[in-house]
Order: structure tokens, then C-alpha cells, then sequence
């Protein structure tokens, strides 16, 4: 996943501007200080990176996008050697740092897709261009062409259901399943115009009646819930105490796995009078119960950032957990995942 732009609004590529989201915000709670070295686990096209190259600190730059990559070596270039990029999921941030464990300052996450992905055509995400039907963040796995045109209704329903909470995915489903009999699809306005025409337009929406189904396609197609609670529970060995974890997210399941991480990890949960012998584990983070928004002036400036949700939290001294994933609570899409 990759999600930001530059610190100040700029065109990279001749593309649309990209515009940095809770900048202020996230640089405020990461606190990068010179001689400190940050992970930038979603380096996009490097807008938090150039800040926290900014404040003196080195960067590890994580993107499993090829061309966030060469943008990252271009800026390498002009740093210092204060810039690692790394070609990676975020997501095995453990293992692509192993021998960082417990020696990291801060750890940011900028969850979701990138408007440098969605503006170019080519790469499949875009319901309103038309462009092979791909949605890949990296250049392994299936395509979403791979998902519409071999799972079956069920599938296809319980995909737009849990990850696009659309209220008509069985409509979508079988509408897809009907039409690709006769011709497989291929083309993302092809997917769009027929979903859109199955599902229609509420009387009070405002938005493209495709838009459900291709995040819940993207988010499925990139295994972007499952990036996210591994990349948490990764973060928690590669900080040192006193680290800084900060995340951004755009999705109510985004945030809701964001939010039970800390709240988990913050040490609350065990000890009940049900199971009174059940010990609470030790604390590992600190935490603030309530996600930080963007200012009403940020939303209007830019829209990405009206959906924007930031939490974060502070590396405690306890060991790290073992890679329990339960409070992640995530969709029971597992069985889907061969395709």
C-alpha cells in the first residue's frame, strides 16, 4: 500500500497534484529528531519521508510498488545517504529489517492506495478510466480481472459485502457472474459499467455506484487488511522503547484494526471475573483512545483527507508479543485468497 504525496503540493510524472494527508499531524507524533532512524513502511511518492529527511533523521523508505521504488532511489540520491530504499510489502517489515529488531525510532503507515496508482490508468484501479483491470500494488499475484472472472457469486457477494460494505453485493455478484459467461472481463470500465448498472445509484448518493466494489476488489486483490494487523504486530519488534508507531487510515476496518491494536496492546484487556486467573499481559504501547481527524480546512482542500483517521502510540519496555493476530478481527476471506 502507498498513500502520500509531497509536503507541499506538487505534479510528479505530469499526474494529478499529490497533496500530503495529516502531514502536521503525523510529523507531530512520529517526533523524528536528527540521528534517529524512521520507517517509512508505505513511502508513496515520499512526501513523509521528505519531511522526516527534514528534521535530520535517516529513513528506511518500504514500497512493494515498483515505481515508488525508483522514486525513492531518485531521492536516495540527493540525501546523504540518510535514505534506505527498501522493495518490500510493508506488511514483512520483520523480516526485511531482521537485523533492525528493537532499534527502529519510528514507524509510519500511510494505509490504502496511492493517488499516483489510481491516476494512471494502466493500473486497473480507476472505475472512471479505462485501463486493464489489474489493481496490484506489486507485480505478483492474481488480478482483479483473475477474481471477477473465476469466483463464484458467493464469493464475489461476500468480497463486496465485508470489504466494500455494499448494500447490493449480491446484485454486483451475479451480474458479473451473468455477463463474464458470455465474455470474461478484462477492461475496468467494462467491470464498472456493469456493476454500476446492477447496483444503481441511490436516491440521495453522491457517489459512482461502482465505488464499493472496486475498493472491496482492491482491498482483496492486495490482502490489505491482513498487510496492515502484520505490519502492526512487526512494528512492535522493530521498535526500541520510546519508539513511535503512527498510522493513517481511510477505511473504518483499517481503523478498526488500528484501534484494537493499541487498545490490545495498551494492556487493558484479561483478568475478568469470568477468568479470574487469567493474567493481563504487560503492557507494550501507550496509547490515546482517540484517532486525530483532519482539520476542516485540510477536508476541504483536499478530499482524500476527509476519510483520514490517525492513531499512534509509544514503545513501551515489555518484549514484544508473540505474532498473535486475534485482535485484528478480520473478514473470514481466507478460503478465497487461491485463486
Amino acid at each position: 500500500m502507498t498513500g502520500h504525496g509531497e509536503p507541499t503540493s506538487s505534479t510528479i510524472g505530469g499526474l494529478t497534484p499529490h497533496v500530503p494527508v495529516l502531514l502536521a499531524e503525523v510529523i507531530e507524533a512520529l517526533a523524528p529528531n536528527a540521528g534517529e532512524t524512521i520507517v517509512d513502511g508505505t513511502f508513496g511518492a515520499g512526501g513523509y519521508t521528505r519531511a522526516i529527511l527534514g528534521a535530520g533523521a535517516e529513513v528506511i523508505a518500504i514500497d512493494r510498488d515498483p515505481t515508488a521504488i525508483e522514486t525513492a532511489r531518485a531521492l536516495a540520491g540527493e540525501s546523504n545517504g540518510r535514505l534506505t530504499p527498501v522493495a518490500g510489502r510493508f506488511g514483512a517489515m520483520g523480516s526485511l529489517l531482521s537485523d533492525r529488531q528493537g532499534a527502529i525510532d519510528g514507524i509510519v503507515l500511510d494505509v490504502g492506495v496511492s493517488s499516483m496508482q489510481i491516476d494512471k490508468a494502466e493500473r486497473g484501479f480507476s472505475f472512471q478510466k479505462d485501463g486493464p483491470l489489474d489493481m496490484r500494488m506489486g507485480n505478483h499475484g492474481a488480478t482483479a480481472a483473475d477474481v471477477v472472472n473465476t469466483l463464484s457469486v458467493g464469493d464475489l457477494a461476500r468480497i463486496f459485502n465485508f470489504l466494500g460494505d455494499e448494500r447490493h453485493a449480491g446484485r454486483a455478484a451475479r451480474a458479473i457472474v451473468a455477463r463474464r459467461e458470455a465474455k470474461p472481463f478484462v477492461r475496468t470500465l467494462d467491470l464498472a459499467g456493469v456493476v454500476g448498472k446492477a447496483v444503481g445509484r441511490g436516491k440521495h448518493e453522491k457517489i459512482d455506484p461502482a465505488t464499493r466494489c472496486f475498493q472491496a476488489l482492491r482491498i482483496f486483490v492486495n490482502d490489505e487488511l491482513g498487510e496492515l494487523a502484520r505490519a502492526l504486530v512487526a512494528a512492535e519488534g522493530l521498535l526500541k522503547p520510546g519508539g513511535r508507531l503512527v498510522v493513517v487510515s481511510f477505511h473504518s476496518l483499517e481503523d478498526r484494526i488500528v484501534k484494537r491494536f493499541f487498545l490490545d496492546r495498551a494492556g487493558t484487556q484479561g483478568g475478568s471475573r469470568h477468568l479470574p486467573d487469567v493474567m493481563p499481559e504487560v503492557p507494550t504501547f501507550s496509547a490515546r483512545n482517540k484517532a486525530v481527524a483532519a482539520s476542516e480546512r485540510e477536508a476541504a482542500d483536499n478530499p482524500r483527507a476527509r476519510s483520514a483517521k490517525l492513531r499512534f502510540g509509544t514503545r513501551l519496555e515489555a518484549a514484544p508479543r508473540s505474532g498473535d493476530l486475534a485482535f485484528a478481527s478480520l473478514p473470514d476471506l481466507a478460503d478465497l485468497s487461491r485463486i
